[in-house]
């Protein structure tokens, strides 16, 4: 099942402090980046943040599923509506990304 716009766009917004988020249409659901840096996907109107060991260290008790079928686990935020703990969680997440070697892209 694809995700309704409006969910991405209410999501999108509750993550407003945690910087620049935008998300983009992708394969029918979206993906989520926050200042450039991607890091999360709503899929089947759930939201999803990729699992770094800052954000686990600082959210040890969040939920983990994978986002699709043959995904890696992923944070998955049950309570949306948090928006001072998705806040943070994106934050961290973003931080901890940002570190990270950027790969190279194609030529």
């Amino acid at each position: 099942m694809a995700s309704h716009p409006d969910f991405a766009t209410y999501a999108a917004d509750q993550l407003r402090e945690a910087g620049c988020i935008h998300s983009r249409k992708m394969f029918g659901e979206y993906g989520l980046f926050c200042n450039g840096v991607f890091f999360g996907v709503i899929c089947d109107d759930q939201l999803f943040v990729k699992i770094t060991p800052r954000g686990e260290a600082a959210f040890p008790g969040l939920a983990k599923a994978p986002p699709y079928e043959g995904a890696r686990d992923y944070f998955l935020v049950e309570d949306v509506d948090d928006r001072e703990t998705m806040t943070e969680l994106v934050r961290i997440t973003c931080e901890a990304l940002a570190a990270y070697p950027q790969k190279k892209g194609r030529k």
